[in-house]
């Protein structure tokens, strides 16, 4: 017998009706389906350093983080985190009151917009947009306005964006470095959005968890700048810096009472996470600058061996400055659709890489870029190069 349902009313929420499976799900199972090299989603095929791994292991036996840690995250990393801010940015966050432990960076993205949005809102980040803050907008009731960055730059019009500020603008969602596009904000550029956001009084969320992987140009915060700090909530996080991408453990640092707001709905969502890893993050932040100018030198070298390969091989290739990440463009092939481009492509030459089209809402900005990872080693890189050279054949 069929099993009734009480209404014709779809199971889905209305909010996140636009969503369905995640890009990074469908073309990840693709790879694994045809055996194709993974150059899709962002995560490395190698772990972080040994001596990281190994804090994780002896937290573990030592009964660290086994149980519930609190709430806000455990003090060893959020000291190591506040020391961290202060080393590298000459930021000074309390450990106890303005810095919260999160599962990842995307939870506190989830968080800052359940907590700082009501419906009605609207929220202008840059386009394309990281898949999970379309979403996490949506949920919160929200509307997102988008900020276009264009080929070949994907610099930001900062004409357009004073022009799309509204009475009902409430925040601005930055992601520096910029994931797709690689894009890196200049100084320039940082102070004119602050200035934006200090005379609209908005508040900013800024996504900053490539700050290590910068090629050309500098990382730096834009609470750092005046009148920032006590409207900005930072976020950043472990895995693309020291490669455990699996270990989900993300932060936000805050002037307290944004980061309390926060915490009340991060609680609800997680609650806690990844206890022993926390204790291991803590000694990871804590490495010799020695630690972070290699691992950002050997990303440098990666990039640079698959965007010539790709260059090689046919494509308009956007050269990053930063993150893991390389946006080409497929018009000198021939092709214009960027989606059907990446179904094809494992067939075509055992490559999987990732449409940005499906990361705007404008449906001609993005219809031919796609994105390629360079977080892999070398030979798999070199094995992906040589394989795209048969689309030119």
């Amino acid at each position: 017998m069929a099993r009734m349902t009480s209404s014709a009313r779809p199971f889905l929420n209305r909010r996140l009706a636009e969503f369905g499976t995640t890009i990074f799900a469908e073309m990840s199972a693709l790879a694994m389906s045809t055996g194709s090299i993974n150059l899709g989603q962002g995560f490395p095929d190698t772990d972080g350093p040994e001596e990281i791994r190994e804090a994780a292991v002896r937290a573990l036996r030592d009964g660290r983080g086994n149980q519930y840690p609190p709430g806000p995250g455990v003090p060893e990393l959020r000291t190591a985190i506040s020391d961290h801010q202060r080393r590298f940015y000459d930021l000074n966050y309390d450990p106890d009151t303005e810095v919260l432990v999160t599962a990842g960076a995307t939870e506190a993205i989830a968080a800052a917009m359940l907590a700082l949005l009501e419906p009605g809102d609207e929220v202008i980040a840059f386009e394309p947009f990281y898949d999970s803050y379309a979403a996490c907008i949506a949920m919160a009731g929200a509307k997102r306005v988008p900020l276009t960055l264009r080929a070949p730059s994907f610099r930001p019009d900062l004409d357009e964006l004073q022009a799309k500020i509204t009475p009902r603008t409430r925040l601005l969602l930055l992601n520096t470095p910029h994931n797709p596009t690689g894009m890196v904000l200049t100084a320039e550029e940082q102070s004119a959005i602050a200035a934006l956001a200090v005379e609209h009084d908005l508040l900013v969320v800024t996504d900053e968890v490539y700050e290590h992987l910068v090629y050309e140009g500098t990382h730096r915060p834009i609470a750092a700048l005046p009148g920032m700090r006590e409207r900005t909530v930072s976020i950043s996080s472990a895995g693309k810096t020291f490669s455990f991408t699996g270990w989900k453990v993300g932060w936000v640092m805050a002037d307290g009472p944004l980061v309390s707001a926060v915490r009340t709905a991060k609680q609800y969502l997680t609650y806690v996470s990844a206890g022993p890893f926390q204790y291991a993050i803590a000694e990871a932040l804590r490495l010799p600058d020695a630690y972070f100018d290699s691992f950002r030198t050997d990303l440098r070298r990666k990039r640079d061996l698959l965007g010539n390969g790709l260059r090689a091989a046919g494509f308009e290739v956007y050269q990053p400055q930063g993150t893991y990440f390389i946006t080409t463009d497929i018009t000198p092939f021939g092709e214009k659709d960027a989606y059907a481009f990446c179904r094809a492509l494992p067939e075509r030459c055992g490559v999987v890489a990732i449409p940005n089209s499906v990361f705007y809402d404008d449906p001609d900005a993005g219809r031919s870029q796609v994105r390629f990872t360079f977080c892999k080693k070398d030979d798999v890189l070199r094995e992906a190069a040589g394989r795209v050279q048969h689309l030119a054949s």
